[in-house]
Order: C-alpha cells, then structure tokens, then sequence
C-alpha cells in the first residue's frame, strides 16, 4: 500500500542510522513492527496475575527457546 506521509528527516535518519537498515522504508517497517511488540508485551504483561495467563517464567524461558529466541 502507497501512503504519502510528511517524516522527520533528521529522526528518520537517525533511526536508519540506528537500526542500520538500508532504506527509508525497511526502517519504517522495523519502526512498525517493533511498535506492535512493545504494544503486545505490554497488552500480555497487564494479564499478569489475572488467571487469564497461566504461565510462570520458566514456561516462558521454554516457549522462547522453542521459538529459537533468547531466554532472558
């Protein structure tokens, strides 16, 4: 989808710069993507303790290293 939108050069620079993406748009997309996951951790870390979520840390360490990501 083509979308005409007004960015900040100098945080758009910044933020390829940072992330060392190649292009305006890949930093955009990182940019976005990394949004939704700072929203999703911190839709699930409000669930903690209300019984909706039944896991403990270790049985997150699993489901992280089953995912291939790091266990913190």
């Amino acid at each position: 989808m083509k979308t005409l939108i007004d960015i900040d050069e100098t945080l758009l620079r910044e933020a390829m710069k940072l992330s060392k993406a190649p292009t305006k748009k890949e930093t955009i997309h990182r940019a976005l993507s990394e949004l939704v996951k700072a929203c999703q951790r911190q839709s699930l870390k409000s669930l903690a303790g209300s019984g909706l979520l039944d896991l403990n840390q270790a049985d997150l360490r699993k489901i992280r290293r089953q995912n291939g990501k790091p266990a913190h």
